[in-house]
């Protein structure tokens, strides 16, 4: 099966800023375990024919320990507008059932919660990175360096993207699948990128 996602995305996790998981191959984690929020605003994709351009998805996931040591439980947000094959094509993408980043993940994955509609909202304001599911709250601020850039970790070998851009959580709150973390101490790590999946 012939299929590819590209646009956006967005993450905060319950890890301090800097997340130590991309730097020590999964092996560490701020505090030993990680809950986590994958975003995602597609501009255009298509599996199997069927056209994705336009919706929005979600990674919702908790770990009980560090992440190399698998055990994850991971939930599907996906946009309520999506049709019955739009929702059946990410939940195969999410799941890595078709290939792709995902699959590379899917032997840490303990338990699939399900996949859940909801509204979406996902927006970028400058520097300013913030989605909104119903529950599900985060917002994330870019880092920049001295020249006002953003600053980046490259060769992660992260799911979403090879290459993620810093961002200090302002925000997060989840609320989906039985997992459940809120913190808005603005300690916490964040992630942005383009992304470009295909399998």
């Amino acid at each position: 099966m012939a299929w590819n996602v590209a646009g956006r995305y967005m993450e905060t996790c319950n890890c301090d800023f800097l997340c130590p998981c991309p730097t020590s191959g999964l092996q560490k984690s701020t505090h030993g375990n990680c809950v986590f929020a994958m975003a995602f605003d597609v501009d255009h994709g298509s599996f199997e024919g069927t056209t994705l351009d336009g919706l929005k998805f979600i990674v919702v996931g908790s770990t009980p320990g560090n992440m190399i040591e698998g055990g994850w439980k991971v939930g599907l947000i996906v946009d309520q507008r999506a049709d019955e094959k739009q929702s059946a094509a990410l939940a195969s993408i999410v799941s890595g059932q078709s290939g792709g980043p995902m699959a590379n993940i899917a032997p840490l994955v303990g338990e699939f919660l399900g996949v859940e509609p909801r509204p979406i909202r996902f927006e970028q304001d400058g520097s300013r990175w913030s989605v909104a599911a119903g529950s599900l709250e985060q917002e994330l601020e870019e880092v920049k360096g001295l020249g006002g850039q953003p600053m980046y970790l490259d060769n992660v070998g992260h799911p979403a993207a090879n290459r993620l851009g810093l961002g200090n959580a302002k925000k997060s709150k989840v609320h989906a699948f039985g997992i459940d973390w809120e913190d808005s101490s603005g300690r916490n790590n964040g992630h942005h990128a383009p992304f470009e999946w295909r399998g």
